[in-house]
Formats: C-alpha cells, sequence, structure tokens
C-alpha cells in the first residue's frame, strides 16, 4: 500500500483528471487573454490619439501629396527608364467633413487602428499562450514563431500596401475625371476607409502563409490543391492589380509579383507540413 501511494506521488502526470480544465475554465482564461489584448490595444491608441498631428499629416494624409517618399522615387525610376505616367502629381481632391462630430470619431477611429496594429505582437503573443497548452511537443516545436512571423508577414503587407498601393490609388481615383466641370471633394470618411481597408486587408492577406501553415496542418489545403488552382490564383491577381492600381503595365506586374511570390511560398510550406503529415500517419 504504502508502495502504491509513494509511486503516485512520484508521477502525478498520471492524474490528469485533477489538471484538465473544464469548458469555463478555457473560457475565463480566454477572457484573460482578450482582456490582456484590449487593454494594450488601447494604451497605444491613447498614445497615437495624443499625437495626432504625426499620425494625420505625416501618415495618414501624406500619401496624396506628390512629395510623399514612394512618389519622389517612383518619378526618379519612370524617368530612368522613360515612362512619364510614374510621375505622380498631387491628388486633385480636396477633402471635407460634412458632420459635427466626423473630425473627433474619425481621430477617434484612426487611434484605435494604429493601437491595433502597434500592439498586434502582443495579440499574437496572447493568442499563442491561450492555443499553446492544447498543441503536441512536437507541434510547439515547429510552430515557435508564430507571432514573430505573423508580426512580420502582417507588416510587411501593411508596409507594402501603404507605401505602394495607397498612393496609386489615391492618385489615381483622385485625379480621374469623368468632366473638367465635376472637381473631386472627398468625404473625410471616404478617404480615411480607403487607406485603411487597402492598408490593413493586404497586410491579413499577406498572413496567407500561416493561414496555408494551419490549414493544411489540419487536413483542409493540400499542395496539390494549391498547384491545381495556381492559374485561377494568377488571373485574381492579376484583376485585383488592375483595380487599384493605374492603368498601365508596369504598376500592375509592380503589385502583383509580391502577391504571387507570396502564393508560391505558401504552396511549398503546404508541401512541407502535408508531407510530414502524411509521414506521422503512415508511421
Amino acid at each position: 500500500m504504502e508502495e502504491t501511494i509513494s509511486t503516485k506521488k512520484l508521477h502525478p502526470k498520471e492524474e490528469p483528471e485533477e489538471n484538465e480544465m473544464s469548458f469555463w475554465d478555457h473560457l475565463e482564461e480566454l477572457r484573460k487573454h482578450i482582456f490582456r489584448s484590449l487593454a494594450a490595444i488601447l494604451v497605444f491608441a491613447i498614445i497615437a490619439f495624443l499625437n495626432k498631428h504625426f499620425i494625420f499629416d505625416t501618415i495618414i494624409l501624406a500619401p496624396k501629396d506628390s512629395d510623399f517618399i514612394t512618389n519622389r522615387l517612383l518619378c526618379k525610376f519612370g524617368n530612368y527608364i522613360s515612362v512619364e505616367s510614374l510621375c505622380l502629381g498631387d491628388a486633385q481632391m480636396i477633402l471635407q467633413n460634412i458632420s459635427m462630430s466626423g473630425q473627433f470619431m474619425t481621430h477617434m477611429y484612426i487611434s484605435l487602428v494604429v493601437g491595433f496594429i502597434v500592439a498586434l505582437p502582443y495579440v499574437l503573443l496572447e493568442f499563442w499562450r491561450f492555443i499553446t497548452p492544447a498543441l503536441h511537443p512536437d507541434e510547439k516545436k515547429y510552430s515557435k514563431g508564430f507571432v514573430a512571423v505573423g508580426t512580420l508577414l502582417f507588416l510587411t503587407g501593411a508596409l507594402f500596401a501603404y507605401f505602394i498601393l495607397v498612393p496609386l490609388t489615391l492618385n489615381f481615383f483622385g485625379n480621374y475625371h469623368v468632366s473638367d466641370q465635376v472637381a473631386n471633394q472627398i468625404h473625410l470618411n471616404s478617404f480615411i476607409s480607403t487607406v485603411v481597408s487597402v492598408t490593413l486587408s493586404v497586410g491579413l492577406v499577406f498572413e496567407l502563409p500561416i493561414i496555408i501553415y494551419f490549414l493544411t496542418k489540419v487536413g483542409i489545403v493540400t499542395p496539390q490543391f494549391l498547384k491545381k488552382n495556381r492559374k485561377v490564383m494568377f488571373v485574381i491577381v492579376l484583376t485585383m492589380s488592375a483595380i487599384i492600381t493605374p492603368p498601365d503595365i508596369f504598376s500592375q506586374v509592380l503589385v502583383s509579383i509580391p502577391l504571387l511570390l507570396l502564393y508560391e511560398m505558401s504552396i511549398k510550406i503546404s508541401k512541407r507540413v502535408y508531407d510530414k503529415r502524411e509521414k506521422e500517419l503512415a508511421g
């Protein structure tokens, strides 16, 4: 009897029922992670709110001007290769606010968006801490870089959108006229939503390799499926590029290349995960 008791003391892991968490325990743990994530977003949002002029004048409104760094570099490159369409002038638009609380609400909205972007590494870390206990040791080993890779991919996509897509989009639509008699007086909300939606959506699209990793891990996606639909993806990318860029071949290629490379990277990631999964099932 004493031997049995001592054995149990030496092997506490043999009593998993004492360490198992109930549904409500998981819910409480999730609530804590969400609360800490929201707190981090709020802190950075307050900092952004207090730096109004830098956030709006230096970041949000800058891409519409011809002296924006991307516009200047594109113009120099356009002169070098004799493509004048790359020299983007100021977007001919007048921003206006027609709502009493419009500018204040826009200020609040942008502050929260900036807070989310800056706090993203911590938000991903909290999400990772929540799902880590459910992973096997080998899954933890191969997924250690989740936070770093996820943050890097999102920021790369967001920066690509901000410095490339946003200036091209604003210049094209800002200077587009159906008639010289019609001036572009753009609502502030329309301008802000364009900048934010393009930046965030492309940032999320750049998370494709991580999404493919997990979808392949659970058996929903295979590398064969991705290869089979490569041509479809190629057409989708070209169509998106044609919509969001000025009507010239160079701009469309400039936008298409990173998205196609990202898709090819996702295929390679899917193949590695799929091969490893098949070996585990066969063993």
